[in-house]
């Protein structure tokens, strides 16, 4: 987020239909608007904001390095967790990455993380092993970010690996 002043200082590069102002740098873009998420073929995330609230009007900036494209198809992104704070983060790929990580198309990252937001909320899953929640979790999750078994299969195979155990 920027600072509210940003566009009364600098005229606008362009002006969406909706309304939403641009201005372009070098190294990134302002945007200024009242609407965030899905813009177009973009996704914009407003970062700072504590209370959010739809048609209220913020200023963002993005680096051009920061885009990546939207193809839902191709499998260029990864997904990290963090187990402490309960945060999912997608990764655009890079090709130094590519062999290590297992990569997703966007499709997918959005299943995952809804997959794994349920994961984090609920307990109820648990209840059928004998293993502690976190340990279990930490296990599924890091299961479903690096393979494309579903969550089904995984969780089967979690049981039959416990009750091996037993």
């Amino acid at each position: 987020m920027v600072n509210e002043d940003f566009f009364k200082e600098k005229s606008s590069h362009f002006i969406s239909k909706s309304g939403s102002k641009y201005f372009y740098t070098e190294k990134g873009v302002y945007r200024y608007s009242n609407h965030w998420g899905r813009v177009a073929n973009c996704r914009w995330k407003i970062r700072g904001v504590e209370e959010y609230k739809n048609q209220n009007y913020y200023i963002g900036y993005a680096n051009w390095i920061d885009f990546y494209s939207l193809n839902s198809s191709e499998k260029e992104f990864y997904l990290e967790v963090d187990y402490k704070e309960e945060k999912i983060i997608i990764c655009p790929a890079s090709l130094e990455e590519d062999s290590v990580r297992y990569l997703m198309s966007l499709n997918v990252v959005f299943k995952r993380i809804k997959e794994i937001k349920i994961l984090f909320k609920e307990y109820k899953w648990a209840s059928y092993f004998n293993e502690n929640i976190d340990v279990l979790r930490k296990e599924l999750i890091n299961k479903l970010i690096s393979s494309d078994e579903t969550i089904q299969v995984l969780r089967q195979n979690l049981k039959n690996k416990n009750k091996e155990s037993i």
